[in-house]
């Protein structure tokens, strides 16, 4: 058992929380018991280690199992050490390194996909992570992170996601130009989300939301900027009937993202 808070395989491991060890190691942190269950499941090449208290072990005796099937072998910590290595103040037991595992805008336009999630720089860790576990919801066939928004592996991002980074691609680090330009080759039609846009009933009632498309989405305070807007085919907004100043953004992602998973399955 781990039991030294200061041992530099812990020291290692805790500053995964900071980008710069993250992007020279190639590795993320990935905290709490249903994230670990969706990489050992769907993931499990990607578990580099895996760490858990005693009692954490006992409560979910079916991580164990899913591990060892994985072939991934449990390391027993502290709770003191558990802490030493969590990004959150209170770590539920479990925490694991794991290989990062961007995949390539290439890759996700080739496979000919018909709903997509863009997010230009949305800089609110919680916001991408939910965002991301929408998709998923939603049955999106890919996120995209361009270079202006969050580190898809900053740990609040993976913990926000609940575990659906795991489930669906998702490519990071490209430019808003390059994507726009693929997502026009794969024949998918553009639409942003933006609060002077057409109304999201209005969309749904002309059918628009049927076709392949990939939804654009911008920054928490700022918006898309009219440049982005311009280069668009069409800009969505969510409607807001009560008294709500504003939605927040991935509340509002969530709908569109919805709104054009019924559109294109009914």
């Amino acid at each position: 058992m781990l039991d030294n808070p200061r041992s530099p395989r812990v020291r290692a491991v805790a500053k995964l929380a900071n980008r710069a060890a993250r992007s020279e190691t190639g590795l993320f942190l990935l905290e709490g018991p249903q994230a670990v269950v969706e990489a050992l499941t769907y993931r499990p090449e990607l578990v580099v280690e895996l760490y858990a208290t005693p009692t954490a072990l006992e409560r979910y005796t079916d991580i164990a199992d899913t591990a060892a099937q994985a072939g991934v072998e449990v390391e027993f910590v502290t709770e003191q050490v558990l802490e030493t290595m969590a990004d959150t103040v209170t770590p539920q037991g479990f925490v694991a390194v794991c290989h990062q595992f961007p995949t390539s805008v290439k890759d996700i336009f080739g496979n000919e996909p018909r709903l997509i999630a863009i997010l230009e720089e949305v800089r609110d860790p919680g916001n991408a992570g939910t965002i991301i576990r929408a998709a998923d919801a939603a049955g999106a066939d890919a996120v995209i992170l361009t270079g202006r928004s969050v580190d898809l592996y900053n740990p609040k991002v993976v913990r926000s996601s609940t575990g659906s980074i795991f489930h669906l691609p998702v490519a990071v680090g490209v430019t808003l130009e390059d994507v726009r330009e693929r997502a026009r080759e794969a024949g998918m039609q553009l639409f942003a989300a933006d609060i002077k846009g057409t109304d999201l009933l209005v969309a749904r009632n002309d059918g628009l939301l049927v076709a392949p498309t990939a939804w654009l989405f911008g920054n928490e305070a700022r918006g898309l900027s009219d440049e982005d807007l311009a280069k668009v085919d069409r800009s969505i907004s969510v409607p807001i009937y009560g008294h709500a100043e504003s939605m927040n953004l991935a509340t509002a992602a969530s709908v569109c993202l919805y709104e054009s998973a019924f559109a294109q399955r009914s």
